[in-house]
């Protein structure tokens, strides 16, 4: 799957269950909230705080699933085609990052 195709499939969810569009006010503050669930299933199962019996359950991969879900909402909402932008920006990031990485000490 695409990008622009996972943009298309979060459209027709959202007309065929979600009746509309959260606005975007809204959407961003549940971006930051499922950002916040990412966090700490990170910091407890990777970092160095303990992890909760009540968090040995959650599935990460779902938990960015639902970061995603939002991302798409908002490119969907504001005529954003993260297709589009995400390979633009990998070109940036390649022709700008390639050698800062590869010459940087701390990677090495």
């Amino acid at each position: 799957m695409n990008i622009q195709n996972a943009q298309q499939q979060v459209d027709e969810w959202i007309q065929n269950h979600g009746v509309r569009y959260f606005n975007e006010l809204t959407n961003m503050a549940q971006l930051t909230e499922e950002v916040g669930e990412v966090a700490r299933i990170i910091a407890r199962r990777y970092g160095e705080q303990s992890e909760k019996e009540s968090d040995k359950g959650k599935d990460l991969g779902e938990e960015l699933a639902d970061v995603l879900f939002v991302v798409l909402c908002l490119a969907n909402q504001t005529g954003v085609n993260l297709q589009e932008s995400f390979e633009k920006k990998l070109d940036i990031k390649t022709k700008r990052d390639h050698d800062r990485h590869h010459n940087n000490e701390k990677l090495k």
